[in-house]
Formats: structure tokens, C-alpha cells, sequence
């Protein structure tokens, strides 16, 4: 992928986002929704950062907010160095911004939307052409580029959204569930167009993503939101290596469990759990302390009829930090999140 130069008016010396006390409320059925809740957030310049969080966390309202589409309840937000709200147009003309719907004209031809889209964010005809072509070509889009959009598959649509987004190479860009209807190989292209952008342009990044693999792939910062609020924010490597492997021993005979349990709690900053026949044990390279924890237990009369160490996932660390796993969560969205979005379409439609 080629990176062009294009002349934002933006500001590339303070960080690329920073929102103070930012807050977003709606109303549903007379009742008030926060969406959003005193979100204090720096992001730097150049930064690849995933946001988590189960339906109706605020992520993509967050993001609306980010992106001139809602104004904040109560709080501040600037983006490049602009307010999103006393500076909208500055903000629009430094970002991308990929949501969840479809952004295409419906009887517009994909080739001739790319090319209007990078024409109206000062590109030159020939750059615009090019840079359509190289999109194109990377999204697996040139045997439906030349078609109405209105006859693309979803899948197909999603590419192009995506393609839109990418068009003017943005200092920040916003990918709202960007994998959403992509089947696996374009997932994985698309995450490698992501990674290709980001190490060429310098532009930051900022996702939402239902899928833990790809947070966990592309991001060097993941932010775990729920209920409006940040609970989590670091690197997946650190958040992960922070809750510990989990060592699995199981037993056929749950006489044991107790007594296996005792010697296990003996391990410095460990924590163990039983269940019927089992015992769980969460612990910092805990796949590294298998010999002599398996030695200790066959000393103490005890050992396992079967032993499992998993590495932590990102669902784990949601998980310790709600009780909540963060793949149940996110099968159903909830009924004020439903009346939220419905609410946000109709202000940006107004």
C-alpha cells in the first residue's frame, strides 16, 4: 500500500484524542440511559488501540461522540487537536470513521464512491483513482467494483465501507466493528490492511471489535469498558500476564479436593477455586511450576488423575474483572442499547 502525503489542517505534536469527564445520557421509555459516564481517556499519536466491552458498554456511542456524529451530555473531547464540538469540521476533515452501517450510495457505482470520497477530502483526481485502485485491489473489491452498490452482498458492502474509510490515509481513524460480516480470509485481510496502515502512514487507530483474537492481534493498547466506564487499560500482554495462567487438576475421587486445595493455597499469590471434581488454580507462569506442583501434591498423597494449563484469554480478564464473560455478553444486545442507537439516528439524520 502506497502512502501518500495528503495536507490535513491538524495538530500532530499533542495526543491524537483526549476526552476529560466525557458523558452521554439518553432517554428511554422515561427513563435515562448512561450510555456513557465520565470518561477520561489519552490517546497518543500513532497508537493502535482496541475497545472491549459487552453490548451497551458505550463503546460505539463513545465513538459517535469522537466523530462530530452526537454531541456530548456533559464533559469535553477533542480529536487532532480539535473539539469535537466547537470544531467539528476540523475533526471530520482529520479522521476516517467506519460504523456499523452502510456508508455507500446505493446506486452509486463502489469505484465512483471511493473516488468522490477522496476527492472531497483533497485529493487530486489522479491520487483519488489510484488510491481507489490500491483499495480495491486490497480489499478483494475488483470483481464488484464497477457494480451498483445496491447489489453487493453484505459482506461486500462491508469491504467497501471499509475502503471509504481508508481512502484519504486519516491521522485518526475509527473502525467500528470493522470485521463485522467478513468471512474468516477477509478478516484476516482486513486485519492486515490495519496493521499496513498503521506502520506506513503513522495514523492512530482506534477499534471496537466483538472479536478477542483480533483485539488481540492488532492492538498495542486495550481499553475494557462496561457500564460507561473504564474498568481496564493497558496491553493485552500485561492485562493477560497480569490474571495468571490457569491450571486445571481434576480428580476422580473427590475426597482429595480439600486436601489438594490446602497445599495449593501455599503458592505465593495464587488463588484457588474447587468445584465438584475439580480444583482450579489462577497463577502467574503457572504452565512453568507444573513438576513441582505435581511433585508436591504425589508427596502429600494427592495427585490428580488429570491436569490442564490454559493461558489466559481476553475473556479471562473480563471475566475476573465482572464475573461476566465477555463472549455471553455480547449474543444479544440490550433493549436501551437498541433504543440509544435509534435515538442517535435520528439526531444525525435531524
Amino acid at each position: 500500500m502506497a502512502v501518500m502525503t495528503i495536507n490535513h489542517r491538524q495538530n500532530t505534536t499533542g495526543p491524537a484524542i483526549v476526552t476529560r469527564g466525557l458523558t452521554r445520557h439518553f432517554t428511554s421509555r422515561k427513563q435515562t440511559v448512561e450510555a456513557v459516564q465520565g470518561l477520561d481517556l489519552e490517546i497518543g499519536q500513532g497508537e493502535l488501540v482496541a475497545f472491549l466491552g459487552p453490548n451497551g458498554a458505550g463503546k460505539s456511542t463513545t465513538l459517535r461522540m469522537l466523530t462530530t456524529l452526537i454531541p456530548p451530555t456533559s464533559g469535553s473531547a477533542s480529536v487532532a487537536g480539535h473539539d469535537v464540538v466547537t470544531g467539528q469540521r476540523d475533526v471530520r476533515q482529520a479522521i476516517g470513521f467506519v460504523g456499523q452501517g452502510n456508508g455507500a450510495g446505493h446506486r452509486q457505482l463502489g469505484r465512483d464512491e471511493l473516488i468522490s470520497q477522496g476527492r472531497a477530502h483533497g485529493l487530486s483526481r489522479a491520487d483519488a483513482h489510484r488510491r481507489a485502485g490500491e483499495l480495491i485491489d486490497d480489499l478483494d473489491l475488483g470483481a464488484v467494483a464497477d457494480r451498483k452498490v445496491s447489489s453487493l452482498s453484505g459482506g461486500q458492502r462491508r469491504r467497501l465501507d471499509i475502503a471509504m474509510g481508508l481512502v484519504h490515509l486519516p491521522r485518526v481513524l475509527f473502525l467500528d466493528e470493522p470485521s463485522t460480516g467478513l468471512d474468516p480470509q477477509n478478516r484476516i485481510n482486513l486485519q492486515e490492511l490495519i496493521q499496513r496502515l498503521h506502520a506506513e502512514s503513522g495514523s492512530t487507530v482506534v477499534l471496537t471489535t466483538h472479536y478477542l483474537e483480533e483485539a488481540d492481534a492488532l492492538a498495542g493498547r486495550v481499553i475494557v469498558v462496561d457500564h460507561g466506564r473504564v474498568i481496564a487499560d493497558d496491553s493485552a500482554a500485561r492485562l493477560k500476564s497480569g490474571l495468571g495462567d490457569l491450571v486445571r487438576l481434576s480428580y476422580d475421587d473427590p475426597a482429595p479436593l480439600a486436601r489438594a486445595a490446602a497445599r495449593l493455597e501455599r503458592v505465593p499469590d495464587a488463588r484457588v477455586e474447587v468445584s465438584d471434581d475439580t480444583v482450579d488454580l489462577r497463577v502467574k507462569d503457572g504452565s512453568a511450576m507444573i513438576g513441582e506442583l505435581l511433585a508436591d501434591l504425589a508427596a502429600d498423597g494427592v495427585p490428580p488423575a488429570r491436569i490442564e494449563v490454559a493461558r489466559p484469554t481476553l475473556d479471562d480478564v473480563f471475566l475476573d474483572l465482572t464475573g461476566r464473560s465477555l463472549r455471553e455478553t455480547q449474543q444479544t444486545a440490550s433493549t436501551d442499547t437498541e433504543a440509544a442507537t435509534n435515538q442517535t439516528q435520528s439526531e444525525v439524520a435531524a
